[in-house]
């Protein structure tokens, strides 16, 4: 059991760990982490990581002690110029989840907002082929604007919203959760995108109090939630809502892409697109880190860990732990990859990864590679990844 030990020791320490290394790939420090313990600190960003699938699950399933509520991990609530519901245990984080619940649930997406999906992929399709192949980047002219697009219909927001917004604020939320470096431009940059979004709900909110639709903004006002508490939701659907869908579309086509065989299989109905996204969520997890804290002292694996202490629950690293995903560094559309935590796990389990899969594995991919068979990377241009905390392609050049 993890959460049981005989004769507690005290946790490795991973000194040599450095998140910049880990911005350029963070995989060879998971291994190398994993490899350390299930339980190491990180002098570098003062943290104990939590590096295997078993320690990770552990913590996930026991929030009254692993708890999101926290007045360390402060970088989401100075990010989104609140605290959402991410960073609140239960009763608080349950009463904000339920008030979203109804957009997100399967049965919305699918006869709610599957039309909109739709429609917004085939019009960016469009834009990609106008573009053309000699300077299309997948990531700019189609995974971010569809991601957007898709996001502003979710949240509700007028319809002259322009798509690179939303990218611009969700990049900078992103950028501020997982500034643990304590970047003073990173800061600057989401104190705009704040503005600009507070901007729109100052007009948006109260027409939607007197008209309700079907969207997030709508619910979360509907439940009678305090209007701060509502806003800080907003501001963390734009940072989440758009970075896993955006990121998986680009990991999903980088990820064939450098494995022709498996993507051969894929476009000739052999592998469904449901496992695809599965297996790349594993493989290449968006979600790097999530943060928690500690509430009692606690045995972990082994390991004795102090009250207050601040935790990283490695999703990724947990995601290549070859105790439950054998050959876990190799990708395998095959593979039956359910049970990875790519999503987070418990309570706090994204609340839009049925829209994610659903906009991407139904949606965005199926119909890219029926519209543009040829699709591949522009070996002529650089491919570009970022992030450990979050992680996806910043750019990526195709052609056909």
């Amino acid at each position: 059991m993890p959460g049981t030990a005989l004769a507690a020791v005290e946790v490795p320490v991973a000194d040599w760990f450095d998140p910049r290394e880990a911005m350029r790939d963070p995989y060879p420090s998971y291994e190398r982490l994993r490899e350390t313990g299930p339980v190491v600190f990180a002098p570098a960003v003062q943290r104990y990581f939590l590096t295997t699938h078993a320690a990770v699950s552990w913590a996930e399933q026991h929030p009254e002690r692993f708890s999101s509520y926290s007045e360390q991990n402060l970088t989401m609530m100075r990010a989104l110029g609140g605290r959402p519901m991410l960073r609140k245990d239960d009763p608080a984080h349950a009463a904000e989840r339920s008030a979203i619940n109804p957009t997100l649930r399967p049965r919305a997406i699918k006869e709610v907002w599957s039309p909109s999906f739709e429609k917004n992929v085939d019009r960016w399709i469009a834009r990609l082929l106008e573009i053309g192949p000699a300077h299309a980047d997948l990531n700019r002219d189609f995974a971010a604007p569809v991601a957007s697009q898709n996001l502003i219909d979710l949240l509700g927001f007028p319809s002259d919203v322009h798509v690179d917004d939303m990218r611009r604020w969700s990049t900078d939320y992103i950028a501020g959760i997982g500034n643990l470096l304590d970047d003073a431009d990173i800061w600057r940059r989401c104190d705009r995108s704040q503005a600009e979004v507070n901007t729109i709900l100052d007009s948006l909110l109260p027409v939607l109090r007197r008209t309700p639709d079907g969207s997030i903004t709508s619910h979360l006002l509907q439940v009678g939630l305090p209007e701060e508490t509502v806003r800080a939701n907003v501001h963390l659907t734009i940072s989440g809502g758009m970075n896993e869908p955006q990121h998986m579309i680009t990991n999903i086509v980088w990820a064939l892409s450098t494995h022709p065989d498996q993507r051969a299989e894929v476009l000739a109905g052999e592998v469904a697109w449901g496992d695809v996204f599965e297996e790349t969520v594993r493989w290449q997890s968006p979600i790097g880190m999530i943060p928690r804290e500690l509430v009692d002292d606690t045995e972990l694996e082994g390991f004795s860990l102090p009250a207050g202490a601040n935790m990283g629950l490695l999703l990724a690293s947990a995601n290549r732990d070859e105790a439950v995903f054998p050959h876990a560094a190799h990708y395998d559309v095959r593979r039956r990859a359910r049970g990875h935590l790519g999503f987070g796990a418990g309570v706090h389990m994204c609340a839009g990864r049925w829209a994610a899969k659903t906009a991407v594995g139904e949606y965005a991919l199926p119909r890219l590679y029926e519209r543009i068979p040829g699709l591949e990377l522009a070996t002529d241009r650089d491919t570009r990844w970022d992030g450990w905390v979050f992680r996806g392609i910043t750019a990526l050049p195709v052609t056909w």
